[in-house]
């Protein structure tokens, strides 16, 4: 039985270790933190308890599927609830429109709100979704490529992204079919889950406005963090050994450099015949990798367009929001030079656009009785591009998001709170200050995104948002699944 080492318990790492423990690999999984989750984690503080990274879950069937792996399932292991509306948009003018579950009850909401041709456009805009995703999803993200030429090993697939429009750009796209601005940013702000300003991405990332517009959201019963509990669960209890509070502080490799399995930082030699690294890349390269130059594709140390950051604060406050959503986007008056000033002039966004989750609204644990758990989340430029000293803006984006809840009509009794910035996410082993990646511009997408081998490093499988196929939760939890396969090539 051959032995794998997988550095990092978040999703991709969890993933990973359920389809190598269901191959027969025996597994162990080191997390130099105390519980599993990596950027999935979570914060206990003052009778509070905070989610601390993705707050969006869509498309369960990409849990099930490791758990299945692994000898187990989603209906065992997690109490989902579906979330309807997904999100209720507050726009400038004073309007709500809520992104509602089926199409039916969406396709309503619009024609109440918008007007018949926006609801009678609808239609056509989720048949194409749906026909995108349908060619995207096994041909393009679930799947490993070796080179950029083998997207020509599927041709009809290919040809029918082509012919579907999926290399346009994503706002020009949702701006030709509807007519109600509201609608442009409600079908295309995922984009931001990209990296990049809807007008610069691809119609390809429209598939994320599938999967939680057309697909749904849904919230575990026990918060986020249910998800990474439950894959931990699961490998466990098919036999891998998790070990929380060790860090990897070298890779072992012998003459030839392939990698024999890791040193911990209290120097204990952990031997294995394949190790799967889910590090941010930039960071595993300079850590674990310092005798090998990095590929461009990486990006940070040689090159590459990282996406934008993100201040977050989490607050537990006295009082429960009246007429707010569990997920709630406050869009601004500015939209296309919001972006600008974001990606382009590495400034604050003048008039920014934000996001506030209430967990406590669906997860009673979140907050003690009478209070609620926020997470605001507010884009800002990561560290290579912004000109901001985060040192000095800490206070000031603290008061202004405060100003922000109370106009907005959340309760502002704080409690208790912690505040994450760019500069945060650097000292927790992010690259560029983001923790979101590599932007997906095209050459930094399928086949010309960093690869999850270097092959100068037999042995070594990279998982995670740096590699393929990207960034987000439905993105991570097949580059698990696509680590183990190489492991298979590697070691059968």
């Amino acid at each position: 039985m051959s032995h794998v080492v997988v550095l990092g318990a978040g999703l991709a790492g969890l993933a990973a270790a359920c389809h190598l423990v269901g191959d027969g690999h025996r597994v162990t999984v080191v997390e130099r933190e105390s519980v599993p989750g990596g950027r999935a984690g979570q914060l206990h503080q003052d009778g509070f308890i905070f989610d601390t990274g993705p707050t969006v879950l869509t498309m369960p069937d990409l849990i099930d599927r490791p758990l299945r792996a692994a000898g187990s399932s989603l209906a065992e292991r997690l109490d989902l609830q579906l979330l309807d509306p997904a999100y209720r948009g507050f726009f400038a003018d004073g309007s709500q429109l809520e992104v509602r579950h089926g199409h039916e009850a969406m396709r309503a909401e619009i024609h109440r709100e918008c007007g018949s041709v926006d609801a009678a456009a609808f239609d056509e805009f989720v048949a194409w979704l749906r026909k995108l995703y349908i060619a995207e999803m096994p041909n393009f993200i679930d799947r490993n490529f070796d080179r950029p030429t083998d997207l020509l090993a599927r041709p009809r697939a290919a040809a029918q992204l082509f012919a579907l429009g999926g290399f346009g750009r994503l706002g020009p796209m949702i701006r030709r079919r509807f007519q109600d601005e509201r609608l442009h940013r409600i079908f295309s702000f995922q984009a931001m889950y990209a990296g990049l300003a809807p007008d610069d991405a691809l119609s390809i990332y429209a598939v994320i406005t599938y999967m939680d517009s057309i697909e749904g959201v849904f919230f575990p019963k026990g918060g986020m963090r249910a998800v990474p509990e439950a894959l931990a669960g699961a490998a466990e209890d098919a036999g891998a050994q998790l070990r929380y509070g060790t860090t990897v502080a070298e890779l072992l490799r012998d003459t030839s450099g392939r990698v024999r399995g890791v040193v911990t930082d209290d120097g204990e030699r952990i031997a294995a015949d394949a190790v799967v690294c889910t590090l941010d890349l930039p960071t595993a390269y300079k850590y674990l990798l310092p005798d090998v130059r990095p590929p461009r594709a990486v990006g940070g140390l040689l090159g590459g367009n990282y996406s934008p950051s993100a201040v977050v604060w989490h607050v537990g406050v006295r009082g429960v929001p009246e007429g707010k959503a569990h997920h709630n986007i406050h869009f601004g008056h500015e939209w296309s030079g919001a972006f600008q000033d974001l990606l382009k002039r590495g400034t604050l966004m003048g008039d920014p656009s934000r996001l506030v989750t209430v967990h406590s609204l669906d997860d009673e644990e979140a907050a003690p009785e009478g209070c609620s758990t926020l997470y605001v989340l507010e884009p800002v430029p990561n560290l290579e591009v912004g000109r901001i000293d985060w040192e000095r803006e800490r206070e000031p984006m603290r008061e202004r998001l405060l100003g922000f809840l109370e106009e907005s009509g959340y309760p502002t009794d704080v409690v208790t709170e912690h505040l994450v910035t760019p500069l945060d996410w650097q000292q927790q082993g992010m690259a560029a200050g983001t923790p979101f990646a590599l932007a997906h511009t095209f050459p930094q997408t399928g086949p010309f995104r960093a690869p999850n081998v270097d092959r100068r490093v037999p042995g070594l499988v990279f998982a995670g948002s740096g590699t393929v196929p990207g960034v987000g939760v439905p993105m991570v939890l097949p580059s698990g699944r696509l680590a183990a396969l190489r492991v298979r090539e590697m070691v059968g």
